[in-house]
């Protein structure tokens, strides 16, 4: 039998649960930003809160604060987060109820995720990877075996991303609890509408996925049950599910109401499986006095109400808070080492590349890459990581499944853990089935945690169009990532800033997209020789948002009026570059390197210089980022302009054509771009 103070601590618990399920649906004026409880789920989140230790790790749904009750938040604090106040623990009033980031000495830790239902086991499922990667190198910082707990509705199950979450679990045997609250409902669909098995069927396609039932209404149940799955994920460092059947007492959410979609006799079927009676009966059965179980109840009312009367007069978040936290601080913010060694030889891109990883892994035993096709058979498919799977091991350098969301998202758990993912996403085109992840989980973290998580990891991305690549590897996504708020983004056109990049990213603590031009990887193109450089040395770092100045206009031209600039990144560093030839003096060109942040101050002083400025792009034109910078750029520097601010890319169509004639009918060229400066100096 489980000890009588377990027994009372989950029903006082139990209590809080219910009066402040209570106390907000009776103040609804006043709770007016939409949350759930936890009513009919308590018994199995006790169940797993309180048995959870502080070297663990969890990422509970948004219906779990009974879970966060066990773990010993107080309920003045989860109401801090329901009414969105400063002090809420968890966001500082920016995230929802029941969405906990903490990492406080004495509790499990628990970075940010989502309420998109599912997303978040891949990030859980992530954590246990980082730690069983740690693990494997002997360099995990607590060996006494931490666990992820990834708790989630079964309706989410139906989601594609718990399936490439549970394919990596079970085939990298990672430590990772999955703990499943079946209440038959998603929202106002009913199970057998939504899906042909539950969870618990599901999850026996996976192989190795150890897996039980248990009746989440019952404590007793539900706390052996919960002991056991913890005992065998932290002995065995394997998956295990855990399908609890729980009724849902209270409304789907503040905003959607139960009585909208349920009838009397379900909700009435329901309650009989309320598991605070179920919980007080056994307390009873063992010996409990009545009064004791009523002076519980009394206390937890009183608290409840006093927490809620603190907890609506407490501050809201200072208006110039706002802005805190985008990113965390990077440690680089100069360009250090040396650029041009004396004694190194140039290297082509795909190479830069690939030394800088290599300088990585071998000073850093926490970083590791994986990706499709990287290990050691064939090193990328641009040969990018040629050598490294041999060099540092199959634990460090992998193969994973066609999965870019897994590949994304699972380095916020990498991350959180203190693993320092590299990873690839094989083509730019492929990247669209990440983007999920790394809009909803890695760009939020930081902002959202208030700072304690942010997600350090590099995306590498191979990037546009040359030689026929067609329509599903050749394509131009900048524009769509920029208006990801929480992600850098860098565009290097050279082995020198590709490596500087790429170690500046590294040691960057936010997220960063790497977009590697494949037309300028091993500098074949004809006029792209000037992307093959000297090699840097291994401390060479370039800080995001400098941009480089690749040639001046002379002052003769410039005092002439027959001068300007190009604004550009990528293969257009080329295009202008051959086209600048055929105006000696005239032309200035600017390569950003990096996107976000981008350098607006080299940007503007060029544009004031010349007084004419072409951006250009290889993205289609219309609503591009070019467009965009040409607005700032017009905005800010409107008094100096001797002529609109003009925009060059290639032709507003769905994709690139696999025919090499009509990929070169669409994209930017040296022609192109004379005729553009043409036209701007003769404005």
């Amino acid at each position: 039998m489980i000890k009588k103070e377990i027994l009372l601590e989950a029903f006082s618990h139990m209590c809080n649960a219910r009066y402040m399920a209570e106390i907000y649906d009776a103040n609804r004026s006043i709770t007016k930003y939409v949350h759930s409880t936890s009513r009919g789920h308590e018994a199995i989140q006790l169940a797993a809160g309180m048995q959870l230790q502080e070297y663990d790790y969890a990422t509970p749904y948004y219906r779990d604060e009974s879970m966060l009750l066990g773990m010993g938040m107080s309920p003045y604090e989860l109401m801090l987060q329901l009414l969105a106040k400063a002090d809420d623990p968890f966001s500082g009033g920016r995230s929802y109820y029941s969405h906990p980031s903490l990492n406080r000495e004495g509790f499990p830790k628990m970075p940010h995720q989502s309420s998109a239902t599912g997303m978040q086991v891949i990030p859980a499922t992530g954590m246990a990877h980082g730690i069983s990667y740690l693990e494997s190198q002997g360099i995990l910082k607590d060996k006494r075996s931490p666990i992820v707990l990834c708790s989630l509705g079964d309706g989410s199950v139906t989601e594609g991303e718990v399936a490439e979450a549970w394919q990596m679990a079970v085939l990298k045997e990672l430590p990772v609890f999955y703990l499943i609250q079946d209440n038959g409902w998603g929202i106002s669909a009913s199970s057998d509408e939504m899906r042909a098995m539950d969870a618990y069927e599901y999850a026996g396609g996976f192989k190795g996925m150890k897996r039980l039932r248990v009746d989440g209404t019952d404590f007793v149940e539900s706390w052996k049950a919960v002991t056991e799955c913890i005992a065998y994920v932290r002995e065995k460092r394997k998956p295990v599910l855990l399908h609890a059947k729980v009724p849902l007492l209270g409304h789907h959410t503040s905003g959607v109401r139960k009585e909208w979609y349920r009838t009397e006799t379900d909700l009435a079927l329901s309650a009989y499986d309320d598991p605070q009676p179920k919980l007080r009966k056994i307390l009873k059965d063992i010996g409990v006095d009545e009064q004791e179980l009523i002076d519980i109840e009394k206390n937890a009312k009183d608290k409840i109400a006093q927490h809620f009367k603190l907890a609506v007069e407490a501050e809201n978040p200072a208006p110039e808070t706002l802005t805190l936290h985008e990113f965390a601080p990077t440690p680089v913010t100069d360009e250090t080492g040396v650029r041009e060694p004396a004694g190194s030889e140039p290297v082509i891109m795909v190479d830069a590349a690939l030394h800088a990883v290599d300088e990585l892994m071998k000073k850093h035993p926490e970083c590791l890459l994986y990706g499709q096709d990287v290990g050691a058979r064939l090193g990328g498919v641009f040969r990018e990581a040629a050598t490294l799977a041999k060099k540092y091991g199959d634990n460090r350098v992998f193969n994973t499944p066609i999965q870019e969301a897994y590949i994304v998202g699972s380095t916020a758990g990498m991350s959180a853990v203190g693993a320092k993912p590299i990873v690839e996403i094989q083509f730019a085109d492929y990247i669209w089935t990440g983007v999920n992840q790394l809009v909803v989980e890695l760009s939020k973290s930081c902002y959202l945690t208030m700072g304690k998580y942010p997600v350090s990891a590099i995306i590498r991305v191979p990037i546009g169009a040359y030689g026929g690549g067609g329509p599903y590897h050749s394509g131009s996504v900048e524009s769509a990532l920029l208006t990801i708020r929480g992600i850098k983004i860098a565009y290097p056109s050279t082995s020198a800033d590709l490596k500087g990049l790429m170690k500046a990213a590294y040691y960057d603590p936010n997220p960063v997209v790497m977009l590697e031009h494949k037309g300028l990887y091993w500098s074949k193109n004809p006029g792209t020789e000037g992307a093959k450089s000297i090699e840097p040395d291994e401390h060479y770092v370039v800080p995001f948002g400098k941009a480089r100045t690749v040639q001046l206009a002379s002052q003769d031209k410039m005092d002439e009026g027959y001068s300007m600039c190009v604004i550009t990144y990528g293969m257009g560093v080329y295009w202008a570059t051959a086209a600048a030839k055929n105006f000696p003096g005239s032309v200035e060109i600017i390569d950003l390197r990096s996107l976000n942040p981008v350098d607006e101050e080299a940007m503007y002083a060029a544009t004031k210089r010349h007084g004419k400025c072409l951006v250009l792009t290889e993205e289609p034109l219309l609503n591009s980022f070019a467009e965009s910078l040409a607005g700032r750029i017009s905005k800010e520097c409107f008094t100096y302009l001797d002529a609109p601010v003009q925009t060059l890319g290639a032709v507003n169509v769905p994709a690139v054509p696999l025919n090499e004639g009509l990929e070169k009918e669409m994209l930017p060229n040296a022609e192109k771009v004379s005729a553009a400066i043409e036209y701007l100096l003769n404005y």
